[in-house]
């Protein structure tokens, strides 16, 4: 029977499946892990709780710790994602429901895109839906998905000073449609700052993916899970 440790353990390490290069050949990764636990009659909370993103929280400790960077943690969240691809058909039927929407999208004039997919991916992990613009994304996009989606958060990142500015015009552009009261903005991005943040009026400043997660829970009035991110 599979212990949920070594779900746990197969994140944080970043073994996705059992192809992974990362240990010793033929082991198996999340994804074989989660099947079995899945084929066991493991409950999918349980998986989710205590292996998947009990995983995740050592991953964000170190991280806080500089222990590990950016390329060890998006190893991880990519075998966390290996793992939430088997457990989404089941959330329905198993009771677990969406702690929130998210849009999320790299600024116009912008094409860096790793940062945005790593929160991507851990926000999708602490339960939140995600849905992602991509990189480069127009200030009309990002407006006219908050219109159609009507998100809890709408995340934007930048990667370079002169694009940040966008950050602030969508915002401005929130406030011309009128949308603005109805979502939290969150920023990020290695230029961006907290002063940055509060001069444009952006709700969450967010300098990591588990960072984002923190603060996204707290504006949002969600509970942290025990073992969770």
């Amino acid at each position: 029977m599979v212990n949920l440790e070594e779900i746990a353990t197969s994140v944080v390490v970043g073994r996705a499946d059992v192809n992974s290069v990362l240990g010793e050949p033929g082991t198996p990764g999340v994804k074989e892990l989660t099947e079995q636990a899945i084929a066991e009659g493991t409950s999918v909370d349980d998986i989710l709780q205590k292996g998947l993103l009990a995983g995740m929280a050592v991953v964000g400790e170190r991280m806080r710790k500089d222990e590990i960077f950016i390329p060890e943690v998006l190893q991880s969240a990519q075998a966390l994602q290996a793992g939430l691809a088997l457990l989404k058909p089941l959330f329905a039927e198993s009771g677990i429901r969406s702690k929130g929407k998210m849009v999320i999208g790299t600024v116009q004039g912008d094409v860096h895109g790793i940062g945005k997919a790593l929160v991507g991916m851990v926000m999708e992990g602490a339960g939140f839906e995600v849905i992602d613009l991509g990189v480069d994304v127009p200030i009309d996009e990002f407006v006219a998905a908050v219109e159609a989606e009507s998100p809890d958060l709408v995340a934007m990142s930048a990667m370079l000073t002169t694009t940040m500015p966008n950050m602030g015009r969508v915002i401005e552009r929130l406030d011309e449609a009128k949308l603005r009261p109805r979502v939290r903005v969150m920023i990020g991005g290695a230029p961006v700052t907290q002063e940055f943040a509060d001069q444009i009026r952006a709700d969450i400043y967010a300098p990591d993916a588990i960072s984002a997660i923190d603060r996204a829970r707290e504006f949002l009035g969600i509970e942290t899970p025990i073992g969770a991110v």
